[in-house]
C-alpha cells in the first residue's frame, strides 16, 4: 500500500472515530491527533482498533504515546513502517 493510500486511510478512520462523514477532507496532514482533533479516550480506542483492522497490523499499545501519535502524517508513516515485512 502506498504512503498516500495509508495517509488517506488514516484520515478516513479518524473522521469515522469523530463521527464526521465528510471529515476526512477536512483533516490535514499536520493535524495533531490528540490535541488538535480532540479525540476522547473512546474515540481513540475506536480509531486505533480500526487502524489495526484496516491495515492488518498489530499496534503495541504500551509503546504508543503522545509523541507516537503526533501528527496525522507522522502516525501514517508509523503504520507504513509496521506494514513492511
Amino acid at each position: 500500500m502506498t504512503g498516500d493510500a495509508i495517509l488517506q486511510g488514516v484520515k478516513e478512520l479518524l473522521a469515522d472515530a469523530l463521527r464526521d462523514t465528510g471529515g476526512a477532507r477536512e483533516i490535514r496532514d499536520g493535524d495533531d491527533i490528540v490535541h488538535g482533533l480532540g479525540l476522547d479516550s473512546l474515540q481513540m480506542i475506536h480509531f486505533l482498533l480500526g487502524v489495526e483492522t484496516r491495515f492488518q497490523i498489530a499496534l503495541d499499545f504500551e509503546k504508543i504515546d503522545l509523541d507516537t501519535l503526533g501528527s496525522v502524517k507522522q502516525f501514517a508513516e508509523l503504520v507504513r513502517e509496521l506494514q513492511q515485512p
